[in-house]
């Protein structure tokens, strides 16, 4: 979406929650951190002059799009959400489906497993309610301390990964189950993929629910939306 806001001259700003040490660079002014509660971003929306709001935010960062609607409403401001397609089960996947994290946690009870748990760093901890199970762990970036589950691997790398290598990372940690979130796209599809080669079962956590907004899944489609109006400060 920056890439193509810049590529045709439309100002635009990129905000960042600050949750990845060093996010790639972006051929659009960035700032980093909170707005501040709704109230916060509409502020931030007045005082930069900014014509639409574009949500862009993880599928599972339901308080910022939270936040961003009601932002919208305060100032007026055209909302629209770029959202990735959320993943489907098909053939030969085996998918448990739970609510959210807690369901998720209460959902590995029973005896000691190898666990995937494909979550990112946040959610982490909630699993040392389930302190018998071994857990692989991957970040993109190094934690400042380290998780307080008592039995785990962690691997930092940034993705896109690909099925094959996710395979043999399965594979080679003896992991027999995953825990994941539905975040969509293709660049995380990897371990679902390799999951259904290999024959394992996933916990999928569901997306929550969210205001309705206008939602797009292609940046194209973004950009039409925004067409009609010659002013533009995204």
């Amino acid at each position: 979406m920056a890439r193509l806001l810049a590529a045709r001259s439309v100002p635009a700003m990129l905000s960042y929650a600050g949750r990845t040490a060093n996010p790639v660079a972006q051929p659009v002014p960035v700032r980093i951190g909170g707005f501040g509660g709704a109230g916060g971003l509409a502020y931030f929306i007045g005082e930069n002059r900014m014509t639409h709001l574009v949500d862009a935010t993880h599928p599972f960062a339901a308080t910022m799009s939270v936040n961003a609607v009601r932002a919208a409403t305060i100032t007026g401001t055209p909302i629209a959400a770029l959202t990735r397609p959320a993943w489907q089960a098909g053939a030969g996947d085996h998918w448990t489906h739970v609510a959210d994290i807690s369901l998720a946690v209460a959902a590995l009870a029973g005896p000691a497993r190898r666990v995937m748990l494909a979550l990112g760093r946040m959610q982490v901890d909630a699993f040392v309610a389930q302190p018998h199970h071994y857990y692989l762990l991957r970040f993109v970036d190094v934690p400042e301390a380290a998780p307080a589950l008592p039995r785990h691997s962690l691997v930092i790398a940034r993705g896109p990964f690909n099925a094959g290598s996710d395979a043999a990372l399965m594979t080679s940690h003896g992991i027999d189950i995953i825990v994941c979130k539905n975040a969509g796209g293709r660049g995380a599809e990897a371990k679902l993929i390799a999951a259904r080669q290999l024959g394992l079962p996933v916990i999928m956590i569901d997306r929550p629910a969210l205001p309705e907004r206008t939602e797009f899944h292609d940046p194209e489609a973004v950009l039409h939306w925004l067409a009609h109006d010659a002013d533009r400060g995204v």
